[in-house]
């Protein structure tokens, strides 16, 4: 059996060294595999992903991605390492055109490759191509975060993280932007969520993982999840205990 692609080992970090937030986190994400973290508000879900974008400071524990360790990478290193992060808000440039976005994104690159990527990126998100040279301020919320993840893309990562792209999105752009990130994954591009809206993401996931006051409570596949009472009772403050 092959090595995960990513590789979260006994993580324990927060936005300072002396009040950790994650306490010895530990997950896995397989090649061309969709992992979804859930749990209630203050968990550790999104600190956990800024820990592995390098964001957030990690105390102990290490972080690898296909056997190289990455652990305390700066941001700006993770697209050489063939990793992506796309964060809940601020993740567009709302006065640059949505053309003008890609460009950034494929920014490192050569013209005519940076071209090229840039015109992928229409062809996987054609919601986007009408917009081409329009300030990304006009999009919906949905096509903000496709305009993200199509950014996100340009540097063909091998994993891309996710926080709450569902967040403040109708259901049916919710449906669309689940749609288009399983179809990323289909493609072999694997995948790193957190998310609030459990249902959907359970739905589109292969593995989930339940956080609940910083630590892994229960994981497993995502079906299995979705049918066990527990995950209610972590929800609803319990801590996911068994007694």
């Amino acid at each position: 059996m092959s090595a995960p692609l990513l590789q979260v080992e006994n993580v324990v970090g927060g936005y300072r060294p002396d009040l950790p937030i994650i306490h010895g986190i530990s997950l896995t994400v397989g090649e061309k595999e969709m992992v979804t973290i859930i749990g209630p508000n203050g968990a550790g879900k999104s600190t956990l992903i800024k820990a592995i974008a390098g964001i957030v400071h990690i105390t102990s524990g290490r972080v690898l991605l296909a056997g190289r360790d990455i652990t305390r990478f700066p941001t700006h290193k993770l697209a050489g390492a063939s990793i992506a992060y796309v964060p809940q808000t601020n993740n567009v440039f709302t006065t640059l055109t949505i053309n003008e976005n890609l460009a950034v994104g494929a920014s490192s690159m050569p013209k005519p490759d940076a071209a090229r990527q840039i015109e992928r990126a229409y062809e996987t998100f054609p919601a986007l191509k009408d917009y081409r040279h329009k300030k990304a301020r006009v999009l919906s919320g949905g096509q903000r975060q496709m305009l993200a993840v199509a950014r996100a893309l340009l540097t063909d990562p091998q994993l891309v993280m996710l926080d709450e792209p569902s967040a403040g999105l109708s259901p049916l752009m919710v449906s669309e932007v689940f749609q288009r990130l399983k179809q990323l994954v289909e493609s072999g591009v694997a995948i790193l969520m957190v998310e609030q809206n459990a249902k959907a993401a359970l739905a589109i996931s292969h593995r989930t993982y339940v956080f609940a006051e910083g630590r892994n409570r229960i994981d497993g596949p995502s079906q299995a999840i979705a049918d066990n009472p527990e995950v209610a009772s972590i929800y609803l403050g319990a801590g996911g205990r068994k007694r």
